[in-house]
């Protein structure tokens, strides 16, 4: 159970946790939300996650950019402690599991959900599996802000409520640039490595001061958006994510002071900075 708890991430799981719970706040926000819905999500959205941390660890194993010199948390497959074959039956198990689970969301929201699960499956895979692995061409990126967020926090919301709204959209593009920047992160740290693998992450492509840069944008532009809203509705627990600005400095502050697996820190700290401004926003939502 101690390898599969490793191969599972479960410090990975606040990024899809937080984009289900801030579409469910902004429908509770808007009249309209449903706890079994919000529930089925979650869980569906947690196995989709799992499943693809599944295929990340295999696959990285398979392509070698998971190595003995990695500087990241520990892998179960390149450690030895799960076999690829069965870490691949783990993989399409708990794929099959997030397809049942999602038959209950598809009986409330449709087509589009059975388009937005696939699809979420198919990408969890070919991020770094197939013939053209996104992850490895410098789609990463962009993969992370349209899954964990234009298309989860509205997909949520349209589950919840039966519409797309334009502050769902720009909700979910919030999500994205936090859920981006742990990516950031990560990639800064093994972009050494991730050369010698030939995986061109926008860290090896565009150099380490284009991925700082990337990482102040991504964790600074949120905090737009809950002033933009206190403004129009003169609502002050907006504000209330003001409270996660001197996290956000502290990890900029932290990004370009560390290297190596000290940016270890900085990426569990941008975690948690993603989990309590999600939170802080939702509320604001709420009350």
């Amino acid at each position: 159970m101690g390898n599969w708890l490793i191969a599972i991430r479960i410090k990975t799981l606040p990024a899809t946790i937080s984009p289900v719970i801030l579409g469910t706040a902004l429908a509770f926000h808007d009249g309209d939300s449903n706890s079994f819905i919000l529930f089925m999500t979650l869980l569906a959205a947690v196995l989709i996650q799992i499943g693809a941390n599944f295929a990340n660890d295999v696959y990285d194993f398979e392509k070698g950019s998971d190595r003995a010199d990695r500087l990241g948390p520990q892998r179960a497959t390149q450690s030895g402690l799960i076999s690829p074959t069965d870490m691949k039956k783990a993989m399409w198990k708990i794929f099959a599991l997030a397809i049942g689970v999602g038959f209950s969301l598809v009986y409330v929201g449709g087509w589009p959900i059975v388009i937005i699960g696939l699809a979420s499956i198919v990408a969890g895979i070919s991020y770094t599996g197939g013939p053209y692995p996104l992850g490895y061409h410098g789609f990463g990126d962009i993969f992370v802000f349209l899954f964990f967020g234009l298309i989860a926090v509205p997909g949520t919301y349209y589950l919840q409520t039966g519409s797309v709204t334009e502050l769902s959209l720009w909700l979910g593009a919030v999500m994205g640039m936090l859920v981006t920047a742990i990516l950031v992160v990560n990639n800064l740290r093994d972009r050494d490595a991730d050369i010698i693998s030939g995986k061109k992450t926008l860290a090896v492509r565009f150099g380490k001061t284009f991925s700082k840069i990337q990482f102040i944008m991504l964790v600074m532009l949120p905090f737009v958006l809950p002033f933009h809203l206190w403004r129009q509705w003169n609502k002050m627990s907006f504000l209330l994510t003001l409270f996660t600005l001197p996290i956000a400095v502290h990890l900029i502050i932290q990004l370009f002071n560390n290297t190596g697996a000290d940016l270890n820190k900085v990426l569990a700290g941008t975690a948690r900075f993603l989990f309590i401004f999600t939170l802080l926003l939702s509320v604001g939502l709420i009350i």
